[in-house]
């Protein structure tokens, strides 16, 4: 047997970009779990809350949340440059094209196997 642990997804989004996405195992969930654990605790208390700013303050948290699972689980991405520099996983969230962090961040959370509910948790 020869497991690959990556996967590689080609844009839909961009012609001529493709994403190497890590694959789950074990290990990484547990890792996985452990960075998004406070962040979604705290994310869901504030979302639970009536004032503006909690919302607010939830809505960062998400947002931190996708960038986490971003970087964790995005290897590489091939045929992107951010203003002029190949692109990173970490460029692609900073300064990359929204559209495309979007897609490579759906890529690596139909990896994890994860639904929407058990994201939360």
């Amino acid at each position: 047997m020869n497991y690959e642990s990556v996967s590689v997804v080609e844009s839909r989004v961009a012609s001529g970009v493709s994403y190497t996405v890590a694959r789950m195992s074990f290990g990484r969930r547990t890792e996985l779990m452990r960075r998004v654990r406070e962040l979604a605790g705290r994310m869901e208390f504030l979302e639970a809350g009536q004032e503006p700013g909690e919302k607010m303050d939830a809505a960062l948290l998400q947002a931190e949340i996708d960038r986490l699972y971003l970087t964790w689980g995005l290897r590489t991405v091939c045929g992107l440059e951010v203003d002029g520099v190949a692109a990173t996983p970490e460029l692609l969230a900073e300064a990359g094209p929204e559209n495309l962090f979007r897609e490579a961040l759906t890529a690596v959370r139909a990896e994890t196997g994860l639904n929407q509910a058990e994201r939360k948790n």
